[in-house]
């Protein structure tokens, strides 16, 4: 039976009080909505709302993570629903980096001039396998389907006094650069070992094809029904494996996942 998921809001430092029309608006700096499940669930799904920006980081990929003690790694992507003027994302290296320059670039903020920044709109999505040096700028919401893990090694803060990890962040990293900009604005958005999405456009009706796996709908814009139920932009619905079609209606803009 399909399920909607519980939101958990996580206060960060770079987070908003600006929430709407996903959330309401908070007195606190609201930086991440999850939808979690149990751990073994494969995918996390997460809104994020950045006043100002992020750190540096990197995530490792299920060997390294499991070397370490997790469940997995964290391959992620991001859909933008909201940018400010000038927004951006960064992704990878402008050119391939020895590990001792990187490092020595992290320790000088010098890797924010070193990494490929693209303007982000909404309507974008980016694609950030395990590995890919990133970073979220400020003025930005957006989902991040990710794989269930919150494992990140930080790289460079902005002279914070959070905590760096950069002999992993090295080791894990590709240094060199990434193509994360995906081209399709609707239909087949990312297709990778850990998850596929797709975006629909839906006015007046539209059945979801039933999965042998579970998939989650998630409503980025609009309002109207799922399966008779109401539904509105913000909500994370999971159907599980073997579930008939879900049945959905009503002007909305949709991402379905599954792992």
């Amino acid at each position: 039976m399909i399920e909607r998921l519980p939101n958990k809001p996580v206060v960060k430092p770079w987070g908003s009080t600006s929430l709407e029309p996903w959330f309401g608006n908070s007195s606190e700096t609201i930086g991440e909505q999850w939808f979690e499940g149990p751990p073994e669930w494969p995918l996390l799904i997460k809104f994020l709302f950045t006043k100002s920006a992020l750190s540096v980081q990197v995530h490792p990929g299920d060997e390294y993570a499991r070397q370490q003690g997790h469940l997995r790694g964290k391959t992620e992507m991001w859909h933008i629903l909201a940018a400010e003027p000038g927004a951006r994302i960064a992704a990878g290296f402008t050119q391939p980096l020895s590990a001792q320059a990187m490092r020595a670039a992290a320790d000088s903020g010098e890797v924010l001039d070193l990494l490929t920044w693209h303007e982000a709109k909404p309507g974008d999505t980016f694609f950030i396998p395990a590995g890919t040096v990133h970073a979220i700028g400020g003025g930005l919401t957006l989902c991040e389907i990710q794989q269930n893990s919150d494992v990140t090694y930080r790289l460079y803060d902005y002279g914070s006094n959070r905590q760096l990890h950069l002999d992993d962040g090295v080791r894990v990293s590709d240094l060199g650069p990434h193509d994360a900009r995906r081209t399709a604005r609707e239909g087949l958005l990312v297709e990778c070992p850990s998850f596929t999405t797709e975006k629909y456009f839906i006015a007046g009706r539209k059945q979801v094809p039933a999965l042998d796996r579970d998939q989650y709908i998630i409503v980025l814009q609009g309002a109207g029904e799922i399966l008779g139920r109401p539904i509105r932009a913000g909500e994370v619905f999971r159907s599980p494996a073997g579930d008939p079609p879900v049945d959905i209606a009503g002007h909305l803009a949709i991402l379905r996942t599954f792992a």
